[in-house]
């Protein structure tokens, strides 16, 4: 497996695999690849990371990752993870695992920290965790979590890029 950068030719395998990974999920809108679509047209990934298959599909985009820069309460510099996903067919093979390990290390390099919406279970083996006072409207607050890289204790409301659809102050 090969993580790297998208390509121009990435993108239409990224808006399927995007698609089909998270139909699986009770929360899915179906929107999900036009969230990163918008990302894309505002210059607004951070991190646009695809998994490539290097076995017998090789080229294939088995997994992606997109980051883009969030803002936590008044403190800027945050990268927001989201979304990540794997080629279901893939899954439990280190495929995401190698994803966010990648994304971790280069956004240490810019950011302060890393945040995200989702299971705690998955997420809390990379370091993110809950903070009392971090959350986004709407939803609960076990599944907003952040990963400070100076030690800073994340406060106030998990602002996104307006590609998400969430509305939340600017």
């Amino acid at each position: 497996m090969l993580i790297r950068d998208e390509t121009a030719g990435d993108i239409p395998a990224i808006g399927r695999l995007v698609t089909e990974a998270l139909r699986m999920l009770p929360q899915s809108t179906g929107t999900e690849a036009g969230i990163v679509e918008k990302l894309r047209a505002d210059g607004a990934l951070a991190l646009s990371l695809v998994a490539e298959d290097e076995g017998e599909d090789e080229g294939e985009v088995i997994g992606y990752l997109a980051a883009s820069a969030a803002r936590i309460g008044t403190q800027d510099g945050w990268g927001l993870i989201g979304p990540l996903v794997v080629l279901p067919a893939r899954h439990r093979q280190g495929i995401g695992t190698a994803l966010m390990a990648e994304a971790l290390r280069r956004l240490r390099a810019t950011s302060r920290g890393a945040a995200l919406v989702g299971d705690p279970a998955y997420y809390g083996r990379f370091g993110f965790r809950a903070f009392p006072g971090l959350g986004v409207a709407g939803c609960p607050p076990e599944v907003v979590q952040a990963l400070p890289f100076d030690g800073t204790e994340p406060r106030g409301e998990l602002i996104h890029h307006p590609a998400f659809g969430l509305a939340q102050p600017e």
